[in-house]
């Protein structure tokens, strides 16, 4: 039974990963922080496996990290911890630079030295797995797509956090030999998405028959990836990429943000009508656009595909079919996180 040590593994992708990886005998030692985009609940499905152990704590925590490896001798390290809103970061950057950069450095660091300390086989199979994001490649035009080789050109605090850091992470390969590997993937989607992200933000606001907020003229382009698929990709870099690599995970979804929330309204319509008979189309507004809003992100996944044969099973239409149906099915976990701190309040708009 391989182990694995997920950091971050509290929040959207890691929690969904987790369950995952953990269902296919995977032994997981999940450390999290436990910030507002952490969610234990998200893990109840998994909470009486012997093969799962969950510890509260933060990736720069240098000891702890150092005891965890020591302690439970993890054949990878897989890294999700980072605060992840282009929102947040514009109201607030330092937590990001915390995370994302001096967090990230923590845990090289302590990995690096654990490898160290390896026997000659144990290094060999070990491998680090940062998960970053298309987001570090900055905008496109009209055309083209970003590719393992576009420059770093962030334009958010966000971009530039992940950037630092996924230069930490080729650092350490190439400085100390630590046997990296790097995914940055497009915008991800699925169940337990926290709710002040696009997707989940539209179909709970629709729901409560409030306005549902389009940035600028609604014509921004990203590439959609639904969740497990980007979890399988990862398992598949992690069982067979090229140490010291980077490889791009897309959905070959590309849909302005527009048609994003025309067809969460037209579910919607079908599954839950309003009252008066309207579409929630009706409730579409648009706002003021973020700050530095990259037009158009698109993902050239051919490398992931060719060289590692892998292909997401999800259409745009298939992920956001069962996307909304979850958070129907779910209500009470939805719910439970607008009971806290945050309450679907427009942020990010550096005022």
């Amino acid at each position: 039974m391989p182990t694995w040590l997920v950091t971050g593994g509290a929040g959207f992708i890691g929690g969904n990963f987790v369950i995952e990886a953990v269902r296919l005998g995977v032994r997981v030692i999940n450390l999290d922080a436990l910030t507002y985009a952490g969610n234990l609940r998200t893990l109840t499905p998994i909470d009486e496996e012997p093969g799962y152990v969950f510890v509260h704590g933060d990736i720069g925590d240098r000891a702890l990290v150092a005891r965890l490896l020591t302690e439970h001798r993890p054949n990878a390290v897989v890294n999700f911890a980072a605060e992840s809103h282009v929102d947040r970061s514009i109201d607030g950057p330092a937590p990001f630079i915390r995370t994302n950069v001096v967090g990230t450095l923590g845990l090289l660091e302590s990995t690096r030295d654990h490898w160290r300390a390896l026997s000659e086989e144990e290094r060999a199979a070990f491998r680090f797995l940062h998960i970053s994001t298309d987001e570090v490649y900055g905008s496109l035009g009209e055309i083209g797509k970003f590719s393992e080789a576009t420059p770093y050109a962030p334009n958010s605090p966000y971009a530039a956090s992940k950037a630092a850091s996924d230069h930490l992470v080729r650092a350490f390969h190439h400085t100390y030999g630590l046997p990296t590997l790097t995914t940055n993937c497009s915008n991800n989607y699925g169940p337990y998405h926290f709710p002040e992200k696009l997707i989940p933000l539209v179909i709970a606001k629709a729901l409560a028959g409030e306005p549902l907020p389009v940035y600028g003229d609604g014509q921004h382009v990203r590439d959609w990836l639904f969740v497990t698929d980007h979890c399988e990709a990862i398992r598949t870099v992690l069982e067979k990429g090229r140490v010291g690599e980077t490889y791009n995970v897309g959905g070959d979804s590309e849909r302005r943000n527009l048609e994003v929330v025309e067809a969460i309204c037209d579910l919607l319509d079908a599954r839950r009508p309003r009252d008066d008979g309207r579409s929630h189309r009706s409730q579409i507004t648009f706002v003021a656009d973020r700050p530095g809003h990259d037009r158009r992100y698109a993902i050239d996944a051919s490398k992931l595909q060719g060289e590692l044969g892998w292909r997401p099973r999800h259409t745009f239409e298939q992920g956001i079919a069962e996307t909304v149906d979850w958070y129907l099915d779910n209500q009470d976990w939805v719910q439970r996180i607008l009971d806290g701190s945050y309450r679907l309040e427009r942020i990010g708009t550096a005022a």
